[in-house]
C-alpha cells in the first residue's frame, strides 16, 4: 500500500476497528469506523487485503444485464451479513456452542453464502478448513480461532459488504473506483444526479433520463392559460424538512419536495396558502431490503437499511441491534387520506379508514403488550419455531427446517371450500366456510378471506353497527330470528353448567372423565352425577364384569356350536379375534372402571373394552415366562388390573428361596481377589461398591492381586472411582506422610485449605491435640509448611471457619472444646473493652468507666489505664502524676533507679494492648505470647515473614519497615553522640546511679532464649561509670527513650552519607546537583528529609 494520505488514514482506521472486532466480537462497536473505510477513494486492489473483492464481484456478476447484476449484488449484500455474522462470533469472548462447524444443509447457509461465488473462501479465511461431509469445521487440533486474523478478515467482509449496500442505493462516496469492475452498473447516471438538476437552476437543462410522471390537480377556471410544453416531472426524494418520504412538490416554493404531514403544517400560513402543489405519483414502489416484497416503513440510520415493518421487528430483536436509531416513513402506498396510525402491537402504518391493524388484526386502538423478561436474552439462547417446533440455535434468523423467520406465527392451514373448520379459540365446529367463527366471532386465520383485513373486505356486522333510519326511506321489516344464533346460546349454556358440574366434582374428588361418563348415562334424569357415581356406579361395573365373564363362557361353549350373547352394534363380534382362555376370566371393579371410562359410558363397549384389556395383559404376562392362566388371571384380579403388581405377585413364590437364604444370620463371605470365579467377584463389586463399571471392577482386582502389596479392598475400591488410569492409581494408594514418614492411601489423608500437604489422620490429630492443649492458637497451623500466615487478618477468620470443621471429628471433645474456648477468647481480644491482667494471663471484658479493675480469675486489682498493679496512692489521680509520686516518695521505686523506669516504660503489644515489664534492648524482634503478634519493639511497627503492602518493597524474607528515631537504628550511636541530640534541645538526664541502686551488674529486666524456652530474667552485665548504673546497651535505650518522649529528630545530627541512605529508604531523590557544595547538598537532603513525618506507632512517655 502507497504512502498517500488516503492509505495512510485506511491503514490507521483499520487498525483501530480491528483491535476493536477483536476483544468485542460485537459489529456496533467497528460501525462508524466500517463506514469510514468504506468511503476512502482507493482502488478495490488495494482496500482489501485478505478478500479477493474484486475477484468476487466479476464472479458474480459477469456477463449480466443491469436487473440480474442488481439481483446479483442484492444476493451478494446478503451472503455478506452471514458471513460477516460467522466472524463476530468467532471473535466474540462468548462463543456459540457449535462454533467449530459450518453445515451445508443448513438452509440459510445454503440461500446465501452457497447461492454466491466465493463464499466459502472467506469461511476458509476464517479457519474453516477441514473438510467433511456435510460442511466445513476447524482443524482438531486448533482449540481457539485466531481472533486477530478473523478480526481482520471480518471487517473487509463489512466493509464490502457495506460498499455493495451503498452502490445497491445509490449512495456511495466514489463509485468510480469500481467502473472497471461494474460497468453495467456504474456507466449509468446516478439517480441524485438528476435529483440535483431538478432542484438545482431551471435554466441547465433538462434531465437526461425520464423520471416518475407527475399527477396535477385540475386548474380552477380563472383566466385562460396558454398551453404549455410538458414539463419533467418531479422525482421523488426526500422531504426537504423532516427528511422522511417526500409525497408533494411545490413549485412556487423552488420544485421543494414535502411529505404530508409537513406539507400541511408548511403551507397554513397565509402568504403560502395559495401555493399549488404537484402530488407525485411513484412508479415503483421502494421494497424492503431483506424481504424485497413489502413495502418500506423505517428506515435505520445505523445499519443503513430501509425495511418493512415486520422484517424490521425481526432484524431490530437482535441484541446486538437494538439500540439502533430507526426512522419511521410515510406510508408508502398512494393513498387518499393523508395521515395514516401506527398500530401499537407491531408497529405496522395502517390506513385512517382501517379499523384492524392489517399485520396482527388488533383494534386500532390496543394497548401494546407487556413484555416481561427477567434480563437481557442472551445471544446463543435457542429458539422454538412456532410451525414446526424445531429447537434452532439463538445466532439464527431463520429456521432450520421450514426458514420461517423466527418471530413467525404458524402458517395458515388451507381450507377446501364447503368443509368444515375448527376455531382455534374456542374448537367450535363451523359447517361453512366464513371469516369469522360463528360460536366466539373471532376472526378465523386458517379461513381464506383473512389474507385482507376485515374493514377492507365487507362493512362491519349488522350485530355490531348502529342502526340509523334514513330520512325518507321506508320502514325496514323486522328481522327474521336468528336461528345459529339460538343455537350458539344453547351450546354455551350447556357448556357452562358442564363447566359447572366439573368443577363441584372436583371438589368431590371426582374426576371429569366420570362426571362426563355419568352424564351419559343418567342425563336424562335429575340426578346428580356426583351421587350416581357413588351409589350406582359400584353395581353398573359388577355387572360389567358378570358380562365379560359370561361372554367368555359363551364364547367356549360357541367353539361347540353356540354363539356368543353379547353383541356391540350387530356387527360379528370383535371378540372372537381375542382368544379369551378356557375358563370364566377373574375381573376387578378397579380394570371395569378403566374400560368403563374409555369406552365413554357405554355398557356394551366397555364389556369388549375389558375383555380386550385383559388380553393385552394375559399376552404380556406369557410373553414374561408365567403360563399358568388361573395364577395370572387372580393376580390380575388382586392387583387390580396392574400388570407391575400382578408381575410382583408372581414372582414373589420364585424368590422365596433367594429371600430364605439372605435372610439367614450368617455373614456374608468375603470378597476374595484370587477366586477362581472372576465374574462372579466382579458381580459383587458392582452390587456392594458400586462401581461405574465392569471395567473398574476388572482393574481393582487386579491391582489387589498384585504381588508385595498390601491395599485393602476398601483403598482400591475409593481409588478407582476416582480415575481409571493404573498409574495415578498407583499414586493413590502410595502417599508419604511428610511428618512420619509412612506410606498410606490418599483417601487416609488429611489436607487444610491454606496449603497442597497432606499428612495422615494420626499425625493431624497429634499437631492440632498438643497445638491447642499447650500453645498458641496461632500456632494451629500446617505442620509440614506452617502454613498459613496467622499474622493476616483477612486469612485469619476462613482459615478458621474451615479448621473448626475438620477438628470436630478428629479431636476429643474436652480439647475441641478447648479449641472453641481460645478461639473465643482470640475473637474477644479485638474489643476495646477487652483487658488483660497484669497479675495472671487471664483476660475479660471491663464494661466500667473506673481506672481500678480487678480480675475474675485471680481477684487482684490494677489499673485500667496504665496497667500497673493498684495503689491507694492511684485513687483519685492520674498516671502520670501516680508514676511522679513514686519516683519521689517509694523507697523500692528509687534503689532500683533507671532499672525500675525501664521497667515501667516496658513493651506494649499493639495488637492486644498486654504490658510486659521487659526492657527493648537485644533483638527488637519481639513476639506476644498472647496473642503472637509479631512487631519491633522500638517502634511497634510488624514484622512480615513474606512479602509485605509496602509499596515498591520487594524484600522476600522477614522484614520490619523502621522509622529514622526508632532504636533500632539509634542503638548504633555512641553515647555521646545520643546525649549531644539531647543537650542540643536541652533535655535533661541522668550519669549517675542513684544513692541506694546497685553498681556492680545491670538489674533490668529482660526475655532471654534458654533451653528453647522465653524466660524473664536480669540483665547480669556489668556496669561503667557515667551510664546511671546501667549496662551500655540498657543506657543507651535509656537515651532512646528521652529522644522519643521528646519527639527529637535525629536527622539534625546526620553525616552526608547518613543523610543520603536515610533518603534512599524513603525513596528521596538523592542525586547531587552539579556544582553544588556540601553544605547546600546537606540542608537540600535534611530539608527533605525533614519533611518525612517520625514514626507514628513509636512510644512516648510524655
Amino acid at each position: 500500500m502507497g504512502d498517500s494520505p488516503e492509505s495512510v488514514q485506511m491503514e490507521e482506521v483499520r487498525q483501530t476497528a480491528q483491535s476493536l472486532l477483536a476483544s468485542s466480537g460485537l459489529a456496533q462497536d467497528v460501525k462508524a469506523q466500517v463506514l469510514t473505510l468504506a468511503s476512502i477513494a482507493l482502488p478495490v486492489s488495494e482496500k482489501y487485503r485478505h478478500l479477493t473483492a474484486e475477484e468476487m464481484l466479476k464472479e458474480n456478476t459477469a456477463g449480466r444485464s443491469k436487473p440480474e447484476v442488481l439481483d446479483s449484488l442484492s444476493r451478494l449484500v446478503k451472503a455478506l451479513s452471514i458471513l460477516e455474522k460467522y466472524g463476530c462470533n468467532l471473535t466474540s469472548p462468548s462463543r456459540p456452542r457449535y462454533w467449530r462447524s459450518v453445515k451445508h444443509n443448513n438452509p440459510v447457509f445454503r440461500t446465501t453464502v452457497d447461492a454466491i461465488k466465493g463464499g466459502r473462501r472467506v469461511l476458509f479465511l476464517y479457519g474453516y478448513t477441514n473438510q467433511q461431509i456435510d460442511g466445513l469445521s476447524f482443524p482438531d487440533e486448533v482449540s481457539e480461532p485466531d481472533c486477530d486474523s478473523v478480526a481482520a478478515v471480518t471487517l473487509e467482509v463489512m466493509t464490502l459488504r457495506t460498499e455493495v449496500d451503498m452502490l445497491l442505493k445509490g449512495i456511495h462516496p466514489h463509485p468510480e473506483c469500481f467502473k472497471d469492475i461494474l460497468p453495467s452498473l456504474i456507466q449509468q447516471e446516478k439517480p441524485e444526479d438528476s435529483v440535483l438538476k431538478l432542484l438545482g437552476d431551471k435554466g441547465e437543462g433538462e434531465p437526461a433520463h425520464p423520471a416518475p410522471l407527475l399527477v396535477k390537480p385540475t386548474p380552477l377556471p380563472r383566466q385562460p392559460q396558454p398551453l404549455k410544453p410538458p414539463a419533467a416531472p418531479p422525482v421523488v426524494s426526500e422531504c426537504n424538512l423532516c427528511g422522511g418520504a417526500s409525497s408533494l412538490v411545490c413549485p412556487s416554493c423552488s420544485d421543494k419536495p414535502f411529505c404530508d404531514a409537513c406539507d400541511d403544517l408548511y403551507h397554513r400560513h397565509p402568504s403560502r396558502a395559495d401555493h399549488k402543489r404537484d402530488k407525485i405519483l411513484k412508479t415503483q414502489q421502494e421494497t424492503c431490503s431483506i424481504c424485497g416484497i413489502s413495502s418500506v416503513h423505517i428506515q435505520c440510520s445505523t445499519c443503513i437499511q430501509r425495511l418493512c415493518s415486520n422484517c424490521d421487528r425481526l432484524f431490530h430483536s437482535h441484541p446486538d441491534r437494538r439500540g439502533h436509531s430507526r426512522t419511521k416513513l410515510a406510508a408508502a402506498t398512494a393513498s387518499p387520506s393523508l395521515s395514516t396510525w401506527e398500530c401499537a402491537h407491531c408497529t405496522t402504518l395502517n390506513e385512517t379508514r382501517a379499523v384492524l391493524c392489517t399485520t396482527c388484526d388488533r383494534p386500532r386502538l390496543a394497548t401494546p403488550a407487556i413484555s416481561v423478561q427477567d434480563g437481557p436474552q442472551s445471544q446463543n439462547t435457542e429458539w422454538k419455531c412456532k410451525s414446526c417446533t424445531v429447537v434452532n440455535q439463538g445466532s439464527s434468523i431463520l429456521c432450520s427446517v421450514c426458514e420461517r423467520p423466527r418471530l413467525a406465527d404458524r402458517p395458515p392451514v388451507p381450507v377446501d371450500v364447503g368443509s368444515k373448520w375448527t376455531c382455534q379459540f374456542c374448537t367450535f365446529v363451523n359447517s361453512k366456510p366464513s371469516a369469522a367463527c360463528e360460536m366466539c366471532s373471532l376472526p378465523s386465520k386458517d379461513s381464506a378471506g383473512v389474507s385482507v383485513p376485515l374493514p377492507l373486505q365487507q362493512p362491519p356486522p349488522p350485530a355490531f353497527a348502529k342502526e340509523q333510519p334514513e330520512s325518507g326511506g321506508k320502514p325496514q321489516p323486522m328481522p327474521r330470528p336468528n336461528l345459529d344464533q339460538k343455537r350458539q346460546m344453547t351450546m354455551r349454556e350447556d357448556g357452562l353448567a358442564l363447566i359447572h358440574r366439573i368443577k363441584e366434582a372436583e371438589k368431590r374428588g371426582v374426576s371429569p372423565e366420570e362426571v362426563y361418563a355419568a352424564l351419559i348415562v343418567c342425563g336424562g334424569s335429575s340426578v346428580n352425577p356426583c351421587d350416581w357415581l357413588t351409589s350406582e356406579l359400584p353395581h353398573l361395573l359388577d355387572e360389567i364384569c358378570a358380562m365379560a365373564a359370561s361372554v367368555q363362557l359363551n364364547y367356549r361353549a360357541g367353539s361347540g356350536g353356540t354363539q356368543p350373547v353379547v353383541e356391540g352394534d350387530g356387527s360379528p363380534p370383535e371378540l372372537n379375534q381375542l382368544n379369551p382362555p378356557a375358563g370364566g376370566a377373574k375381573l376387578s371393579r378397579a380394570e371395569a372402571k378403566l374400560a368403563w371410562l374409555a369406552a365413554g359410558g357405554d355398557k356394551e363397549k366397555a364389556v369388549r373394552q375389558l375383555l380386550r384389556d385383559r388380553q393385552v395383559k394375559m399376552r404380556e404376562l406369557h410373553s414374561l415366562g408365567f403360563q399358568d392362566k388361573a395364577q395370572c388371571e387372580e393376580a390380575l384380579r388382586q392387583s387390580g388390573g396392574d400388570v407391575k403388581g400382578a408381575l410382583s405377585l408372581l414372582q414373589r413364590p420364585l424368590m422365596e428361596p433367594f429371600h430364605q437364604r439372605i435372610w439367614l444370620d450368617q455373614p456374608e463371605p468375603p470378597i476374595n481377589p484370587k477366586h477362581p470365579d472372576k465374574q462372579r467377584m466382579c458381580r459383587r463389586l458392582l452390587a456392594l461398591y458400586d462401581l461405574p463399571s465392569w471395567g473398574r471392577c476388572e482393574l481393582a482386582l487386579s491391582l489387589l492381586q498384585e504381588p508385595d502389596v498390601n491395599y485393602s479392598l476398601e483403598d482400591v475400591v475409593q481409588a478407582v472411582k476416582e480415575s481409571q488410569d493404573r498409574e495415578f492409581i498407583r499414586r493413590l494408594l502410595n502417599t508419604e506422610c511428610p511428618v512420619c514418614l509412612s506410606i498410606f492411601p490418599r483417601s487416609k489423608m488429611q489436607s487444610l485449605t491454606s496449603c497442597q500437604c497432606s499428612v495422615c489422620h494420626e499425625c493431624f490429630r497429634q499437631h492440632f491435640t498438643i497445638a491447642v492443649r499447650d500453645k498458641h492458637i496461632r500456632d494451629m497451623v500446617c505442620p509440614a509448611c506452617c502454613e498459613p500466615d496467622i499474622n493476616d487478618p483477612e486469612q485469619l477468620d476462613s482459615y478458621f471457619s474451615t479448621l473448626d470443621i475438620q477438628l470436630r471429628d478428629c479431636l476429643e471433645l474436652e480439647v475441641y472444646d478447648l479449641f472453641h474456648k481460645k478461639l473465643t477468647e482470640h475473637a474477644l481480644m479485638k474489643d476495646p473493652k477487652f483487658l488483660w491482667c497484669c497479675h495472671c494471663t487471664s483476660g475479660f471484658i471491663n464494661d466500667g468507666n473506673q481506672l481500678k479493675v480487678t480480675c475474675p480469675s485471680c481477684r487482684k486489682s490494677f489499673c485500667a489505664q496504665c496497667k500497673k498493679p493498684w495503689e491507694p496512692q492511684h485513687q483519685d489521680v492520674s498516671c502520670e502524676q501516680f508514676q511522679l509520686w513514686k519516683r519521689e516518695n517509694d523507697p523500692e521505686y528509687q534503689r532500683q533507679g533507671l532499672a525500675g523506669y525501664l521497667r515501667d516504660n516496658g513493651i506494649t503489644c499493639p495488637e492486644c494492648k498486654f504490658q510486659y515489664a521487659l526492657t527493648k534492648g537485644g533483638c527488637m524482634h519481639f513476639t506476644c505470647s498472647q496473642c503472637r503478634h509479631q512487631f519491633c519493639s522500638g517502634c511497634n511497627n510488624p514484622y512480615y515473614k513474606t512479602e509485605c503492602k509496602v509499596p515498591r518493597c520487594k524484600f522476600p524474607g522477614l522484614h520490619a519497615h523502621h522509622p529514622r528515631d526508632c532504636l533500632f537504628y539509634l542503638r548504633d550511636w555512641d553515647a555521646d553522640q545520643l546525649q549531644a541530640l539531647l543537650q542540643r534541645s536541652g533535655v535533661a538526664f541522668n550519669t549517675d546511679p542513684s544513692n541506694e541502686t546497685q553498681n556492680d551488674a545491670c538489674g533490668v529486666m529482660e526475655q532471654k532464649d534458654e533451653g528453647g524456652q522465653q524466660t524473664d530474667s536480669p540483665c547480669g552485665v556489668q556496669t561503667q561509670p557515667g551510664q546511671a548504673g546501667l549496662c551500655m546497651k540498657h543506657y543507651k535505650e535509656y537515651l532512646v527513650s528521652l529522644i522519643n518522649d521528646n519527639c527529637l529528630d535525629p536527622a539534625v545530627l546526620y553525616k552526608t552519607q547518613e543523610l543520603v541512605t536515610a533518603c534512599e529508604r524513603h525513596l528521596i531523590d538523592a542525586t547531587r546537583a552539579e556544582g553544588e557544595d556540601d553544605n547546600a547538598y546537606n540542608t537540600r537532603l535534611l530539608k527533605k528529609l525533614m519533611e518525612v513525618p517520625l514514626g507514628e506507632k513509636v512510644p512516648r512517655n510524655k
